[in-house]
């Protein structure tokens, strides 16, 4: 069972995505929160925190992506879900900067919410295509390599032609299993590719991989 809490300012939102995400058999929602604040005060009471928060990201207070960063700081394995009306650049950039697993618009389908949160659960990252195209002008730099103080183009970094489709594949928001369908691999073999890649490009996760390839193949 998939622990869920929903983060949102307004009232009517907030119940209505627990009824609809309360209707999968494997999702369970376990509470409610009005910011960022709340959302995490809420984490710090419940006995096994949650799985998944899914995440407003315009609200008064403590907003979506403050939010995010307190959450990640203290329950690193929560993986952040955004969900949002806002199509704001910025604020989706600063999102995955500070953790954030993924982003999705609210007017999408209730199924592809609930797909989402299920991706997300299973340690992928989620973006909706339309801010994937806009990524790309508005990313700050990725961490720096220990030996370097800018990102160096992507093909000087020693991946293999196998890993650069992987690499070119995750900033595309694809899961491994969809990437394993791809390029003609095994879901055990992407992983054991990732693991490579994070190694060799000294980065931590997904997000900065994808950021990492966007800024990268910029310039």
């Amino acid at each position: 069972m998939i622990k869920v809490v929903i983060v949102d300012d307004d009232p009517f939102i907030r119940e209505s995505l627990k009824v609809l995400v309360g209707l999968d058999a494997e999702i369970e929602v376990a509470g409610c929160a009005g910011d960022g604040r709340e959302a995490l005060t809420l984490l710090q009471e419940l006995p096994d925190a949650a799985d998944v928060v899914l995440m407003d990201i315009r609200m008064p207070g403590c907003d979506g992506v403050e939010g995010t960063r307190r959450i990640k700081a203290a329950f690193p394995q929560v993986s952040v879900l955004m969900l949002t009306t806002f199509d704001d650049d910025e604020y989706i950039i600063e999102a995955l900067r500070g953790g954030a697993s993924g982003y999705l618009l609210k007017n999408i389908p209730p199924d592809r919410i609930i797909q989402g949160i299920k991706t997300v659960h299973q340690g992928n990252m989620l973006i909706h295509p339309d801010i994937a195209r806009k990524m790309a002008g508005f990313l700050q730099p990725a961490p720096a390599r220990p030996d370097a103080g800018e990102i160096p183009p992507l093909d000087s970094c020693g991946l293999t032609k196998a890993e650069h489709g992987i690499v070119a594949s995750i900033a595309e928001g694809l899961t491994n299993k969809e990437i394993a369908a791809k390029l003609f691999l095994s879901e055990g073999t992407v992983k054991n590719y990732i693991t490579d890649i994070l190694s060799k490009l000294g980065l931590r996760d997904r997000t900065q991989i994808a950021i990492f390839y966007l800024k990268s193949s910029r310039g």
